[in-house]
Formats: structure tokens, C-alpha cells, sequence
């Protein structure tokens, strides 16, 4: 099934057309085979098999952690071309998806998620790892895995990360306005509860 997807775009296409993983009966850490296996996935789970496709593609298997401020962590696979880095990635919302790669630099590319990665009012975006390999670690701990991937999702957490603000820059933060604020209710997929649709 991956390896019929030929291009960053075709599998940017894929993770979006996966439903999203609400979590509804626990928290999940799903493997490649266990996304595959119930077409649903949230951000890290969308990521691992971004990075499975990209790595039968013939490109590293590289995944980029972005921590914030009071908010969820955001997982993307990074991957580059022509001299630039982009991003694959799955959100419920329209914010934090797909870039195009067009990026100098990680810290470049990791900036393109600034203004929109929010809590409510709040820019909550505060640091960022380097590309993390996943061909450290072996296919059977985040590829065929039939448990949950818990070791893999914190070694990401654990590699060094990176601050791309100061303290005094983020107490001068603008807060979103109204018309931002109202663009947090579009998502692509409902759930019957709908703060969780709005957390992933």
C-alpha cells in the first residue's frame, strides 16, 4: 500500500484521507501496521508512516518533534528536495499540515508552523528537535509493532530540542483575534465530542 505512493505529495494525500484518531478508549502510539490496520491515526501515528513511505521511496525515514507551551506536542516527517526542507503532516485542523519544500533550514521550516500553532489566544510554540532518524531504531519497535510504540515516541521527546524564542519575545506575543479564533472550529473530521475533534 505505501509503496504505491511515488512522492512526498502522494503520501501527504494518504495520511490525510486517514480518519483521525480521537483516542476515544485510552492514548494510542500505533505502529505503521496498526494505523494500516484501523485507517486511523493522529499526528505521531500519521508520521511514522510518512516516514515508512518515504524510506520505500529511497529517502530517510526523518521525523521532527515540535513542543509547546501548555499545548500538545506536533509531530511531522521532514524530507528534502531540490536544497529545501518540507514537511508531511497530519492535523484535524488546517493549521499544521503539509510545507511545501521550500525551507532553508529545519528552524526555517519549523517557523512556517509559528503564527498558527495556538492555544486559544495564545502563540504556544516553543521548541523544536533536529531530524530524528527512525532507522536507529529497529522496523520491529515502530513499524510492525503490534503493541503500542511508546519507547520510539519518547526517544523523540528526549533528543535534544532547540528554543526558538526568547523569554522577553514571548511575553510581547500578539494574541489571535476573533476572525482567528473562529477559524479553530474548522476541522476535517467530527467526533461525537467536539473538544476532542478541536484537540488533534
Amino acid at each position: 500500500m505505501l509503496r504505491a505512493l511515488r512522492t512526498p505529495e502522494d503520501i501527504q494525500q494518504f495520511v490525510i484521507g486517514l480518519h483521525a484518531n480521537f483516542e476515544e478508549e485510552g492514548d494510542t502510539l500505533r505502529s505503521v501496521r496498526g494505523v494500516l490496520r484501523h485507517r486511523k491515526a493522529h499526528c505521531i501515528e500519521a508520521a511514522f508512516t510518512a516516514a515508512c513511505a518515504l524510506w520505500l521511496q529511497g529517502l530517510p525515514p526523518l521525523l521532527l518533534d515540535l513542543t509547546a507551551n501548555g499545548d500538545s506536542d506536533h509531530v511531522i516527517a521532514v524530507f528534502k528536495r531540490g536544497g529545501g526542507w518540507g514537511a508531511i503532516s497530519k492535523s484535524n485542523h488546517v493549521w499544521l499540515r503539509w510545507r511545501d519544500p521550500v525551507y532553508r533550514s529545519p528552524r526555517e521550516l519549523v517557523m512556517s508552523y509559528f503564527h498558527e500553532y495556538t492555544n486559544k489566544q495564545r502563540k504556544s510554540l516553543r521548541t523544536y528537535s533536529l531530524p530524528v532518524d527512525l532507522r536507529r531504531f529497529p522496523t520491529d519497535m515502530w513499524v510492525t509493532n503490534d503493541e503500542d510504540c511508546w519507547e520510539v515516541g519518547a526517544a523523540l521527546c528526549d533528543v535534544k530540542h532547540f528554543r526558538i524564542l526568547t523569554p522577553a519575545q514571548a511575553r510581547r506575543l500578539l494574541p489571535r483575534d476573533e476572525t482567528e479564533l473562529r477559524a479553530d472550529d474548522l476541522v476535517q473530521y467530527e467526533s461525537a465530542d467536539p473538544r476532542r475533534a478541536r484537540r488533534y
